[in-house]
């Protein structure tokens, strides 16, 4: 129950257990809210007294209330869910935290629930229950591999899939390490190191080590999967945006009956030489218009990572954002200046009037008339002196005594 007095709004909690929990360790839930909303929060007995801007305040208050929902279901409520719940609910006010919080993916080896933590992380997870070909594209750190793989071996737990196979291109991230040693699986292995690191999250070592040699779980590089028909499969395409064209359309079309594929990848962060066009971004021009396939969108707001992770990713963006406009304010001086200099060449050699205005100055002139220039023989370039034509000779009839 909520009653405001002021600026200040006072919500009374029934569970006093509940209401303990949703202060956090030494009350950093509720501090975690008074420094992201710019409010002051103090509890007396089971009651939290709001005091702020109105706005914040109904904001803080909707926070809470929801948050101590959750709790009533038996969701425990983690410093990190404090703030993905201000994320969530300050750019959705009437967005629901139960139907986002509470939709279990996967509880990983460590009894740690796996569930969406933003409104596009639901979105995304929804996609890939429902759609066959699903594209998450986004910054690092929105979770697009690692839900995309709790999926996966749920599925796999399910029965509902034979085997998960994970992908990705072997691309050096800007450096070049030189030749690696020893056999092709050690050379590929740190590659594939985060979808290992992935994996055993979810899955306990043992467990996993012993799917992977049955070949129930499949981790390899993406050159690999040519030539391949991928049946009652889960695949995963990590780093898509490292893929060629030519890799995108191949990783695409191994897919058989029965099987799911989830692409993923960040188009802001290519390790592809200058000058080769990203698969991804490729692909997402060319199959935006198919209705069966799904392309879900992050942004730094999804970031699930340090909160020092978002305003880097925000950053990062802003400065994208300003070296583009600066290009272009560049290209379209260039193009004007151009523009300008065939201006004026064609007004240099054209002269004040047209081509025909000039014939008719000179055709007026005597002295440069068409008829006297027609009848002068003009040397050809390159003709040597020229012999003195011979006179006519004088007809007798014409000569005198």
């Amino acid at each position: 129950m909520e009653q405001t007095n002021g600026n200040t709004s006072r919500i009374q909690f029934e569970n006093h257990r509940f209401f303990h929990d949703l202060l956090g360790h030494q009350d950093e839930h509720l501090h975690g809210i008074e420094k992201a909303l710019g409010v002051k929060i103090a509890a007396s007995g089971n009651a939290l007294l709001i005091t702020g801007d109105e706005e914040q305040r109904a904001l803080a208050g909707r926070v809470t209330t929801q948050l101590y929902g959750l709790l009533q279901n038996g969701y425990p409520v983690y410093p990190s869910d404090v703030d993905y719940a201000i994320r969530i609910l300050s750019r959705d006010r009437s967005a629901n935290l139960k139907d986002i919080f509470l939709d279990t993916v996967y509880i990983s080896a460590h009894r740690r629930t796996i569930t969406p933590k933003s409104i596009a992380q639901k979105t995304y997870i929804e996609a890939i229950r429902h759609f066959d070909i699903v594209f998450g594209i986004g910054p690092a750190g929105t979770g697009k591999t690692y839900l995309a793989m709790a999926v996966a071996v749920a599925e796999l737990m399910k029965h509902k899939v034979s085997r998960v196979v994970l992908t990705r291109p072997a691309v050096e991230a800007g450096e070049k390490l030189g030749f690696l040693p020893g056999d092709l699986a050690e050379k590929i292995n740190p590659y594939l190191r985060p979808l290992y690191d992935a994996l055993y999250d979810m899955v306990d070592f043992d467990r996993a080590s012993k799917m992977i040699e049955r070949g129930t779980i499949e981790v390899a590089p993406l050159a690999f999967m040519r030539g391949r028909t991928l049946n009652d499969s889960f695949v995963i395409l990590d780093e898509a945006q490292n893929t060629t064209t030519e890799q995108m359309k191949m990783f695409l079309t191994r897919l058989g009956y029965g099987s799911k594929a989830v692409i993923t990848g960040d188009i802001t962060q290519t390790d592809l030489p200058p000058g080769t066009r990203s698969g991804l971004r490729e692909a997402q021009h060319i199959l935006h218009d198919i209705d069966d396939i799904k392309f879900v969108f992050f942004s730094e707001k999804d970031v699930v990572r340090h909160r020092l992770v978002q305003n880097i990713i925000t950053a990062y963006e802003r400065a994208q954002e300003e070296k583009e406009r600066v290009e272009q304010e560049k290209r379209e001086l260039r193009r004007l200046r151009a523009q300008q200099a065939r201006y004026d060449n064609r007004h240099l050699w054209q002269g004040p009037g047209s081509e025909s205005d000039r014939t008719q100055m000179v055709g007026s002139d005597n002295s440069a008339s068409p008829e006297s220039d027609s009848s002068r023989v003009q040397p050809r370039p390159g003709d040597g002196p020229r012999d003195p034509q011979p006179e006519p000779p004088v007809s007798r009839k014409g000569q005198t005594d």
